[in-house]
């Protein structure tokens, strides 16, 4: 099956080409065979994976970077109303595509699956793209991280079914029409765009009502915000629900998850019958991950034991407890988490696999407003390492918030009994942590910011003498 071009998508102008959603609809239509043309602000190795499928990247954003006949510039929530781009586009009438309109149209003619949750979108949806595509259905996805290398985010393949992460954060996974829907967890989360659960639950609701007849929800059993989304769903409407977890009332419910080392071996009841695979990454949380995916394929008709298999193929995906390397004796890891329950559930999977090997975290506060509404908790969190290095909030699309500040989440951690320490200077961390760390140590870059550019730095400084006795 070979989708056309959307309408008014043969030329499209992406602002913030190189972001993860941005880049993978981009690369999807280079390779559909639009003209694609976009802008960032900065040189990554994404622009450059962009560049080798013929799309054409400017470095910084200017009024001239849109060409005279573009069809149209795709734009994220992140992208504001004085960007350059978007003025001139404004200025030519030139039409203005949200994100997820774009992905949406994308979708159009194939299979959807849609994930969707607080946390754990990435994983899941690339656990499925994965294994799909060792089962040689070639699907098409769109993910919001990197698989094995930049520009590895999304594909166009000649399958049926799209795999799509859905972001909650700004609404736009209403713009979706999901054969089957995936839901990890419901929770608080993106405090500038919702003000309370209610709405939370209204957003997840409208969501699961976008599924098309005939489809099916799968969403967790064990987790409260999704039990009781389930409970709204079943009020409200006939959908076809599939629960998932240790749950005893679970459709596809998990009997035992067997930690061994960075993999975890798992065994699910599914369709009166028991089955066990192994996930190739370590943690609870991944295994849920895992059976979720079973599920959503098993909803589309792929045989269980089949899909099983293929999950194996799975090794993970960069910024998700990604080991960046080793040095002087001491293992270094990148963690995407940045809300408490991420960074609990990445802790504690750490410390399944490490033993009691001490865990240091560098951690980056992601957004004033996050930090406001969660940072008490994400001090709790750190106090589950054996010593943390917190930055300044890495502040992404927001203006700040005065009197939040990092030192809200560092007091939260020593009055939670850990050992942190507060450092503003990116530059100085190297050191810091060299000065920290002794051999058998495991170091944990954690947040969604640029902390991950510091774990190569950090094992740069490691690999010359500067380890504590």
């Amino acid at each position: 099956m070979t989708p056309g071009l959307p309408p008014a998508m043969d030329r499209p102008h992406f602002i913030g080409i190189g972001g993860a959603g941005m880049s993978g609809i981009a690369k999807i239509l280079a390779q559909r065979g639009a003209q694609v043309a976009g802008s960032d602000s900065r040189a990554s190795a994404t622009g450059d994976a962009l560049r080798a499928l013929g799309v054409t990247v400017h470095l910084g954003h200017d009024g001239a970077n849109l060409a005279d006949d573009a069809s149209c510039v795709v734009v994220s929530s992140a992208i504001r109303e004085d960007n350059p781009e978007l003025a001139a586009a404004h200025e030519r009438g030139v039409p203005v595509v949200h994100r997820s309109d774009a992905l949406a149209s994308l979708m159009d003619g194939l299979r959807p699956i849609a994930v969707a949750g607080t946390h754990g979108k990435t994983t899941t949806t690339s656990m499925l793209a994965v294994a799909l595509s060792t089962l040689d259905l070639d699907p098409s996805y769109a993910i919001g991280g990197d698989l094995d290398a930049p520009g590895s985010n999304a594909l166009h393949g000649k399958g049926e079914i799209f795999v799509a992460e859905a972001d909650e954060s700004d609404r736009s996974f209403h713009k979706y029409a999901p054969e089957v829907a995936i839901v990890l967890n419901v929770e608080l989360d993106h405090h500038a765009n919702y003000a309370s659960m209610d709405e939370i639950y209204e957003s997840f609701e409208t969501f699961a009502g976008r599924i098309t007849p005939g489809g099916t929800l799968v969403i967790a059993a064990d987790q409260a915000g999704a039990v009781e989304l389930t409970r709204r769903v079943r009020e409200s409407s006939s959908l076809k629900v599939v629960t998932y977890g240790e749950s005893a009332s679970s459709d596809v419910r998990i009997h035992k998850i067997t930690p061994r080392g960075l993999t975890s071996e798992v065994t699910v009841l599914i369709d009166g019958k028991l089955l066990t695979f192994t996930v190739s990454v370590p943690g609870r949380h991944y295994a849920h991950n895992a059976v979720a995916a079973l599920a959503a394929g098993v909803a589309m008709g792929i045989p269980a034991h089949n899909l099983a298999a293929a999950l194996k193929s799975y090794t993970g995906v960069k910024r998700r407890l990604q080991l960046k390397g080793e040095a002087a004796g001491v293992q270094v890891i990148d963690s995407y988490a940045h809300h408490p329950t991420e960074m609990t559930a990445d802790l504690e999977a750490m410390r399944s696999a490490v033993g009691d090997s001490r865990i240091l975290v560098v951690f980056q506060p992601h957004l004033f407003s996050r930090t406001q509404e969660l940072g008490v908790e994400m001090g709790q969190a750190l106090a589950l390492a054996d010593a943390s290095v917190v930055l300044d909030i890495y502040p992404a699309r927001e203006d700040p918030i005065p009197g939040i500040t990092s030192a809200l989440i560092i007091d939260a951690a020593r009055k939670a009994g850990a050992d942190v320490t507060a450092e503003s200077a990116k530059d100085a961390i190297p050191d810091v942590v060299a000065g920290m760390t002794k051999p058998g140590d495991l170091v944990l870059t954690m947040g969604a910011g640029d902390v991950t550019d510091l774990g190569p730095k950090i094992l740069d400084r490691l690999g010359l003498d500067g380890l504590s006795d």
